[in-house]
């Protein structure tokens, strides 16, 4: 009889929240990687308050902010080659820009322009998906093809505790795991999906321990320690590399701020509570301690970084917000590379709704 108290899981935890090492773990980045891992997620958090502004002045639509997930995105993508595909959702937009997708397809996204999804020619990362789950059958999907190729390209799938109660995460589970495929499923658990609290979402002890039923691994690791993340990252890379199939990473972390900014957190969070992670887990903190302890790290270079970047925001935005707003009809240029004939009467008919004074 299976005895469900012996299903335990060891969260892997390299640093603490003073940017102390744990132990005597083994760590495989240099000091130079440390420092860019550090400089993305900082980048990552202007960016990402940049935005919230911008959607709070009425210059960008409904928006989902990631303060706090940095280090288990940027952790996890800095391990990837260019040769790995990324599948994000809506909240993934660090582990995007250390994969490589441009600054401006992520503001233009964020501002609804038509041309935001658009992935650059040779990027191996898929448009942001915003149905709960689906990406992770879409990663699926590529390392199935990647394996059948007999390529040496891992996919890595982004989602939060919530996707994890979808059907489609199963499936894709069950899929990858049959089949050995070379796919990593990187649940960031930042605790709530929209409002609804882990416990109200499932009776498992953890979500890392999902994987046991699917006869992969699973992996629990501190998603606001950059170190650990990294490292349980490349090793599940390594296994799937190497063919002995898929792995599910659960990052236990926290967002700050909001779901989306159509959502009000402070009716089902207490202040307490986000003050405790803000305050004592943030990832940012955390390994800057750790670099300044090395003397890899200063106030100076954190003001100057912090400078540079909201100087190339801000030239980057009044870019985007020059260019001319494309229309309706426009978008039937891309939904097939050849149209059919209803799209073209579609096409057609938006055109004339214009023409007749409709909206953009």
């Amino acid at each position: 009889m299976f005895n469900e108290n012996e299903l335990t899981f060891t969260q892997v935890k390299m640093l603490d929240e003073e940017g102390n090492i744990i132990g005597n773990p083994t760590i495989t980045t240099s000091d130079e990687q440390l420092r860019e891992m550090y400089e993305w997620m900082k980048k990552a958090r202007i960016l990402d308050q940049k935005l919230l502004r911008l959607q709070r002045q009425g210059r960008l639509g409904t928006y989902a902010p990631l303060s706090g997930q940095e280090a288990a995105q940027v952790g996890s993508a800095y391990a990837l080659t260019k040769e790995d595909w990324v599948a994000p959702s809506y909240r993934d937009h660090a582990a995007s820009m250390v994969h490589g997708l441009p600054l401006e397809q992520i503001i233009s996204y964020s501002k609804g322009h038509l041309y935001g999804g658009k992935i650059p020619e040779g990027l191996r990362i898929l448009p942001v998906q915003i149905i709960i789950a689906a990406q992770t059958l879409h990663a699926t999907g590529i390392a199935y093809s990647s394996k059948y190729k007999g390529e040496n390209s891992v996919a890595i799938t982004y989602f939060g505790d919530g996707a994890t109660s979808q059907g489609d995460f199963h499936e894709a589970l069950n899929f990858a795991s049959v089949f050995k495929l070379p796919v990593i499923f990187f649940c960031q658990n930042n605790q709530y999906a929209i409002s609804v609290p882990l416990e109200r979402q499932m009776a498992s002890k953890t979500i890392a321990q999902k994987a046991v039923a699917y006869g992969m691994t699973g992996v629990q690791v501190d998603g606001n320690d950059i170190l650990a993340v990294h490292e349980v990252t490349k090793e599940a890379i390594e296994r799937a590399r190497n063919g002995e199939g898929p792995t599910l990473i659960e990052a236990v972390t926290y967002r700050f701020g909001p779901h989306t900014t159509s959502d009000d957190p402070t009716r089902y969070r207490s202040e307490e509570e986000v003050k405790q992670w803000s305050q004592q887990k943030d990832p940012l903190i955390r390994l800057r301690k750790y670099l300044e302890n090395k003397g890899l790290w200063d106030e100076t270079k954190d003001n100057q970084l912090e400078e540079s970047f909201n100087d190339e925001l801000n030239e980057l935005i009044d870019v985007i917000e020059s260019k001319q707003i494309p229309t309706v009809d426009e978008a039937f240029d891309y939904v097939y590379e050849n149209k059919h004939d209803l799209l073209v009467e579609q096409q057609e008919e938006a055109k004339r709704f214009l023409a007749n004074g409709g909206g953009e």
